[in-house]
This record gives structure tokens, C-alpha cells and sequence, in this order.
């Protein structure tokens, strides 16, 4: 792993470098192309695919997503955006792998889903999680959070140690490592959050409300952050948000509204 040129230096959070599109309303198929026939087009699978996703509570007295078809691919920056209830943190637990569906399928990275009784193995290779609160453990330091996802996974100690300096370096907290949460910052416990999501190098990292509980400032920071690990990385990283500024760090930008997608846009 390179040393990613000091990911957390202050230009990594630049707002200037992130100008926000505030009049596009096109949707992804608005434009007719023309394709030549005769060349050969190869196909990009979905690395994430959802089939008619229905999601009921209560006996079917609540119903959290209704009819949600969806694909994500490889390496996008997508946020998830909208009111309280509209199903967005449902749709995160789907995508996570957290819950099943009462009916419909899902594929991730060609896994359907719905047929695995464990998915716990495949949760801590593929798949690393922000949460608003960071849920840090209290009594371990910096450094020992961050190796939480890689107990059990078979790795040598030295390879573990190594990737979470690696980590915590790349997010500007090396001088903080033997630190316990409860002294940092609620933006460096977000910091630690993110490296600790990152070190089992996983295909994707889903972030349900990350600066919602920081102040606008803090919370611009970490998600430039975000979006620089993304870059450096190549995860796809998909972001639940109330907020359409946040939305709009995404380069593409879906809208959620009663269990069902509305809107889903590029911007550009």
C-alpha cells in the first residue's frame, strides 16, 4: 500500500476542490446514443444488484421498501438521500448485508444474498461500515479499534499491525494511536471510524449518516475524507444522508420516498 501522499493533509479537505451542480434534474437514461453495432461493447456486471426488494415489518402493516430494483457498480460514489422513514437506512441494511429481504433478491459481488445462512465471513472481507455514532470501543485505544475487523481472519499479527498503522496514518492520526476515545474529537473518532472500515481492504464501504451527529465544519472534513480514501481506494462508497450538500459529494445522487426510488441522477 502506497503511502497515499498524506491523505489527511489540509488539502484533502479543500471545499473549493468540490464544486456542487444545483440545477441539474435529468435522470441517468435522459440521453439518446448511438452505438455502432458493429463494435463490440463489453458488459460491466453490477457489483451490487437488487430485484424488486420488498420490505415489510409488523406483519405487513409497515412496508419499509416497496418494489426497489437497483445497481451499483464498481468503484461508484453513490448517495442514498431522503426524509426520515422514507426506508434509506432499510436500504443500507440491504445493501449491507445486515438484513434480508421479505421478498426479492439481492446480489453482492455475484453472492445472492438470500441464500446464505452466515454471512459474517463474507460481511468483515467485502464490506466496511461508517456509522453516525463511530461506535468506538471506550476501553481500547486508537490503534486496537482499528484492528477489530481483522481478529479472526486468519492474517499473521505482523500483517494485522501493519495495516493499521497504515490506516491510522493514512487518516492523520498516527501521533493519536495509543490514544482511547474519549479523548479525541468527535471528527477524529469519525477518522478512526473510517480507518477502521478500511483495513480489511473491503470492495465496499457503506456510511449511514457520517456527519450527522458533527458540526458543519468537522463534518465537511470527514467527508472529504471520505471522498479521498474513495479515490485512493477505489471502493465503491455509498453514503445515507438527510443533507443535499452531502448528497451532492456523490457522483450520483439517489432519492428514496415511501420504500421506493424517485429519482436517481448523475452529478456532474
Amino acid at each position: 500500500m502506497a503511502d497515499k501522499d498524506k491523505i489527511f493533509e489540509d488539502n484533502a479537505y479543500d471545499d473549493s476542490e468540490y464544486i456542487y451542480n444545483d440545477t441539474y434534474e435529468g435522470s441517468r437514461n435522459d440521453y439518446d446514443v448511438e452505438y455502432d453495432e458493429s463494435e463490440d461493447y463489453e458488459y460491466e456486471e453490477p457489483l451490487i444488484s437488487l430485484f424488486d426488494i420488498v420490505k415489510e415489518y409488523d406483519k405487513g402493516k409497515v412496508i419499509a421498501l416497496n418494489k426497489v430494483n437497483l445497481d451499483i457498480y464498481e468503484g461508484e460514489f453513490v448517495s442514498i438521500i431522503g426524509p426520515s422513514g422514507s426506508g434509506k437506512s432499510t436500504l443500507l441494511n440491504m445493501l449491507g448485508a445486515l438484513d434480508v429481504p421479505t421478498s426479492g433478491e439481492i446480489f453482492i459481488d455475484g453472492l445472492n444474498i438470500g441464500k446464505e445462512k452466515d454471512l459474517s465471513d463474507f460481511r468483515r472481507e467485502t464490506i466496511g461500515f461508517v456509522f453516525q455514532l463511530h461506535n468506538l470501543i471506550p476501553n481500547l485505544s486508537v490503534w486496537d479499534n482499528v484492528q477489530i475487523p481483522l481478529v479472526g481472519t486468519g492474517l499473521p499479527e505482523k500483517e494485522m499491525k501493519k495495516r493499521a498503522n497504515e490506516m491510522i496514518d493514512a487518516v492523520g492520526l498516527s501521533d493519536k494511536k495509543k490514544q482511547k476515545p474519549n479523548k479525541l474529537s468527535g471528527g477524529e473518532r469519525q477518522r478512526v471510524a473510517i480507518a477502521r472500515a478500511l483495513v480489511n481492504k473491503p470492495s465496499i464501504i457503506l456510511a449511514d449518516e457520517p456527519t450527522g451527529s458533527l458540526d458543519t465544519k468537522t463534518g465537511s472534513m470527514v467527508l472529504n475524507l471520505l471522498r479521498a480514501m474513495h479515490d485512493v481506494y477505489n471502493v465503491t462508497l455509498i453514503v445515507v444522508t438527510h443533507d443535499m450538500e452531502v448528497a451532492r459529494m456523490a457522483d450520483r445522487m439517489i432519492t428514496i420516498k415511501d420504500g421506493q426510488i424517485v429519482k436517481d441522477v448523475d452529478n456532474f
